[in-house]
Parts: structure tokens; sequence; C-alpha cells
């Protein structure tokens, strides 16, 4: 079993009209919180839409356009929303159909998949512990996992109902798997390099990890206080996400918090850390955040592309380096990366 005592489920469903006060933002994120809802019609700067039905056309110049609109979205944005991305709608009706069946069994069925995070077993059914900087909790319970490489995956920990579970999430992570290569591709080509490269340097065929996170934001009587999820970038190389059209993710985008539109069929897409440091930051990874509600429960389907975490050194790609554009990041493993990360949050509170 886990070691968290109440999940946000079990909180939500209670009753309660205050959300306890280790739920409620950082001072200076609270004067930016509006109804989701409202944020979502507001007029403004919108995550650029890219139409990936020409990325593989015969025409090279089509080709190329593709490829410039996804180059220049990854270098002002750092996130887009996908469409026409070859997976099938079936195929990801089906699987946010598993994701909700399982999040709507009782706490106590779910709970036989608790994650047990002291102990180092990360996979499963778990909340967030208060073992972030600023010792806050997120409204929000999810269930994680490694889906790819499938020779990887322990299928004892993923859910048996639905009972499709496994088969559609690991068809969906193999078509992710190859949806990755081709953006990869013409990210490594936007950089003026060969098309392989970037992949190989986050892994390979053999090494880059696909985790999956459903995330689980229960309804929350002060949407306005809560922290949904806090204001970070991935980590990943790349992450590709899907959600219920219920609105809540936000983005730092020029200096303000724009909230992401629910684009019908697309699949949105981070730049994480790992193609922003080896692209020397000519690629962003965007300072996100996420927003609950009071009206609709959100879901979210969250698949992180990681390099392995010992295996491979970190740094801006030595083409990418010259006098007037120095390195921009030292070399790290990913796993040296997390830590810093981390320890830098730590340093910052205290």
């Amino acid at each position: 079993m886990g070691t968290v005592g109440g999940r946000v489920e079990s909180l939500a469903s209670s009753g309660i009209e205050r959300i306890p006060k280790e739920y409620v933002r950082p001072e200076e994120e609270l004067n930016s919180i509006g109804n989701v809802f409202e944020e979502e019609k507001k007029e403004g700067p919108e995550v650029p839409i890219i139409d990936l039905r020409e990325i593989e056309s015969e025409d090279e110049i089509v080709r190329g356009k593709c490829r410039e609109k996804l180059k220049n979205a990854a270098q002002e944005w750092g996130v887009m929303h996908l469409v026409n991305h070859g997976i099938p709608d079936e195929l990801i009706k089906r699987l946010k159909k598993a994701g909700e069946t399982f999040f709507s069994l009782p706490v106590h069925e779910k709970e036989k998949y608790a994650n047990d995070q002291a102990s180092g077993k990360i996979q499963g059914y778990g909340s967030k512990l208060a073992n972030n900087a600023s010792g806050q909790l997120e409204w929000e319970d999810y269930f994680f996992h490694l889906v790819f490489p499938h020779h990887s995956c322990d299928l004892s920990i993923w859910p048996k109902n639905p009972s499709d579970y496994i088969e559609v999430t690991s068809e969906y992570a193999k078509r992710l798997r190859g949806l990755a290569s081709k953006i990869l591709e013409a990210l490594s080509l936007g950089l003026g390099l060969e098309g392989g490269r970037l992949e190989k340097e986050v892994g390979g065929k053999e090494d880059l990890l696909l985790q999956l996170k459903i995330n689980y934001y229960p309804i929350c009587p002060q949407p306005e206080l809560a922290l949904g999820v806090e204001a970070h970038t991935d980590v990943s190389s790349l992450t590709f996400l899907l959600h219920n059209m219920v609105p809540g993710l936000q983005l730092f985008y020029q200096g303000q918090w724009i909230t992401a539109k629910c684009v019908p069929n697309s699949i949105l897409m981070h730049i994480g850390d790992t193609v922003e440091i080896l692209s020397n930051g000519k690629y962003k990874s965007i300072l996100h955040r996420g927003l609950v509600n009071k009206e609709k429960v959100r879901i979210s389907w969250a698949v992180f592309c990681e390099p392995p975490k010992e295996k491979i050194i970190m740094q801006p790609l030595p083409e990418l380096v010259t006098q007037t554009e120095p390195a921009r990041f030292p070399p790290r493993t990913f796993d040296q990366h997390i830590q810093h990360k981390i320890f830098r949050k730590l340093s910052q509170i205290e």
C-alpha cells in the first residue's frame, strides 16, 4: 500500500467547502488564477496548431514547409497542438475510455495498485507526497507507469480493469513512439543536423523510455486557490498530452499565463528540457502549470519520452556551440539534471 493517507478524490467527495492549506498555491501565483472556462475564451496569443499530414509528403517542398512550421513553434513556444498526427482517433477514444473507466472505480479498488514512493516504487496509483520544494500538495491523483519499450514494462502493475487497458495502452505507446521519431527527425533537420541525430542523442530505438502519467483532477471547491500542478518545465525530451477536453493547461508565454484552448483530435506536444539542452536553447522547454475547476473533473494522459538516467551525457551538441553562442548548459546525465532541478527549487525555498 502507498504511504499516502488520503486521496484527493476522497477529499473532494467528502463535502469540504475549503481546501486544506497544503493544497493552496504559493502567494506569488495566486494573483493570476481565474476561472479556467473564462480564461479559455479570452482573446490573445494561441498555442500553434501544426498539421502533420504533410510531413511525409512525396514533395520535398511541402515536407520542408511542414518542418519549418514545426521548427518555428518549437523555437517560439516549445508547445504545440499536433493534428493529423497519424494515430487513429478510434484508438485514442479507447485509450481515454480505459483510463476513465479505471479512475471511475472506487478508491479502495484503485488502492490495490498503490505505489510506494518511500521505498522507490514509483509506478502505480498515487498522489503527490509533500516532498516538493514548497511542501505543497497538488489537487490530483494519478497513475504512472512505463509503457515503452514493451519488453521493459511490468504488466503486473497495469490496471486489470478495464480488460482492454493493457491492449490499448500498449498499442498507443507503440504508435506514439513512431510519432516521436518523426518529430525528432524534423527537429534535427531544423537545427541543420542529420535527421537521426536528436533521436540518437536521447537514447535511440533501444533506450528512449516512454512513461505514461494519467492525471485525475477532481472537482475542487476553491479552484482559484488550488495547486493543480505547480509551475514547472518537463525534464523529458518530448511530452505528448491528451485530455478529456476540459481546459486546465496554462503556459507562461511572453511574461503572461496563457490558457491552452481545447483542440479536438489533437495531441498537445511539449519540448522538454532534454531537447532544449541538446539544441543549446534554440528549442524552448516552456514553463506550464495546471488549473482545476469546480464544475468538471479533468483527466489528462501525459507520455514523457525520457532518455536513460545514466547512460547518456546531456549537453549542447558541439555543432551548435560557437564563440558567439557558447554552451548555455553544463554537461549532466538525465538523473543529475533531475536532481539539479530538485535541489535548485529547495534552495530557493530555504
